[in-house]
């Protein structure tokens, strides 16, 4: 499939379509300088510089079953480029996409690709060419960073509820709590980091973790009971993602609600994976959620 791009409402439909890559890995990448000769100078001209990304992203996809993966893979070609950045930094790595960022200023196209703007293009225009396949796992998932989770009913648990059933899990963490600033929003009734504990192989004393989940717990928001808000962050961890699904997982089949991440909007069963691997998810009283997840996710 092809699109081509050179509008504000093509750009749209790009971020859209894409879900601005989100999580995805810029795989390859290109640079074409053509050239012409000028008779009267005697000397070769720039006349035209194009890029071009390959770009695998995974993404759900809601279908008349549900959700379900995909995985797809994007050439994007940036035509008439004349402003551009595609050399990594000694040490960096520009291959991971979080969220690309793009906009349309006097008729041309703008891109960033990384946070830190070392990855960027300008061009005239765009094609977008992409094969998809059936995705594995559950992509709703990759390269996350954020959840939130709303409850219409119950009650809102506590840190040690929360720290209780995450080591039943298999997936010990420690609690740093944060210190309430004077702009948090009236409702939020506490915060703070879950950070997986340190790892012991045997015989050793154990390496001490970083990065970890930010924990936002607040009360009655909107006609809702509770809200619980998640933010990995070093996503890139793997032990971090681990505790951030768990997580997320833990409050979705402890608690009737809706989740959100990213522009997804789903109930418990669809996050917990109904639509994805055909079996409904089955929801857990909160006192059995820890074993749920403890098959699902083996102690590192």
């Amino acid at each position: 499939m092809k699109y081509r791009i050179k509008t504000g409402e093509e750009l749209a439909w790009l971020l859209d379509h894409t879900h601005a890559f989100q999580g995805g890995q810029v795989t390859d990448l290109h640079l074409r300088k053509q050239r012409l000769y000028d008779e009267s100078t005697g000397l070769h001209i720039t006349a035209g510089t194009t890029i071009t990304a390959i770009i695998r992203y995974d993404l759900a996809v809601r279908g008349d079953a549900g959700l379900y993966p995909l995985t797809r893979v994007a050439k994007l070609t940036m035509a008439g480029a004349t402003d551009f950045s595609i050399f990594e930094q000694e040490g960096a790595d520009c291959s991971e996409i979080g969220t690309i960022h793009a906009e349309t200023s006097g008729g041309r196209l703008r891109f960033w690709f990384d946070p830190h703007g070392e990855l960027y293009v300008i061009c005239d225009e765009a094609m977008l060419e992409e094969v998809s396949v059936p995705g594995a796992g559950r992509p709703s998932r990759t390269g996350m960073t954020e959840w939130t989770f709303q409850a219409p009913t119950g009650s809102l648990p506590t840190v040690k509820w929360l720290l209780d059933h995450l080591d039943r899990a298999g997936v010990p963490c420690t609690w740093q709590a944060g210190k309430r600033s004077s702009g948090a929003h009236q409702t939020l009734r506490w915060e703070g980091r879950l950070v997986p504990a340190p790892y012991r192989p045997r015989g050793s004393q154990g390496q001490p973790r970083s990065g970890g989940v930010l924990v936002q717990a607040y009360g009655p928001l909107d006609g809702c009971a509770f809200v619980i808000a998640l933010r990995a962050a070093s996503p890139q961890d793997g032990a971090t993602g681990r505790l951030f699904i768990a997580l997320a997982d833990l409050i979705a089949r402890s608690f009737p609600g809706m989740c959100l991440t990213g522009d997804q909007v789903m109930d418990g069963e669809e996050w917990l994976g109904h639509g994805l691997d055909g079996q409904p998810a089955q929801r857990g009283a909160p006192d059995q959620a820890g074993e749920v997840i403890r098959r699902m996710q083996p102690a590192e």
